[in-house]
């Protein structure tokens, strides 16, 4: 069985450190040997989670075409970037939205006994640690098995070459061991 993962950044800018470190775990998944699906949440727009607008209307479109691929992966790679000194939204929005029960479906269905694995760039000198760790809590708390090792790039707007990869060969190697352990894991428990 060939591991399948979700892979997204919790980004919208094109430019965006972390669309450009996804694009490195995703290379390094591929080489374990698992299968990737790389999504840009631009084409999963949806409106902020409201709870009065779910009972109107439902589940968005986008929202539950996301669950259906959550679903039928085994795992994640996100990418996840740090605003004010958390998650970003469109990452919060999109966690929030696919984890919403539906008909007799649990929440937590599409997360549970998944894997994934967590990566952030971050211009500063922390590299994103704080979005990692709510990001983390968030996801276990959804059932979700996060890995303890992580991708994270501190002082990004110097460690990526103008072809968006990284320049140092050893933070190449952190962010393609990251990926693989989440394949290794994935493997593991299938």
């Amino acid at each position: 069985m060939t591991p399948r993962l979700v892979a997204f950044a919790g980004s919208l800018r094109s430019a965006s450190f972390n669309r450009k470190l996804l694009a490195i775990a995703v290379a390094g998944a591929r080489a374990a040997g698992a299968e990737v699906t790389p999504l840009d949440l631009r084409d999963f727009a949806m409106p902020l989670y409201d709870g009065d607008l779910e009972a109107a209307q439902g589940i968005p479109p986008a929202a539950r075409e996301l669950k259906r691929l959550f679903k039928e992966h085994h795992g994640f790679l996100i990418a996840c970037p740090e605003y004010n000194t958390s998650v970003t939204a469109v990452l919060k929005n999109t966690i929030d939205w696919v984890s919403r029960q539906d008909g007799a479906e649990s929440g937590r269905m599409p997360y549970e006994g998944k894997v994934a694995g967590l990566f952030s760039a971050s211009p500063g000198p922390l590299g994103a640690v704080r979005s990692l760790e709510a990001v983390r809590g968030i996801l276990m708390s959804l059932g979700c098995l996060v890995l303890p090792q992580r991708g994270s790039i501190v002082r990004a707007g110097e460690a990526f070459a103008a072809d968006g990869t990284l320049k140092d060969a050893k933070q190449t190697d952190l962010v393609h061991g990251v990926a693989a352990e989440t394949v290794r894991l994935i493997g593991k428990l299938q």
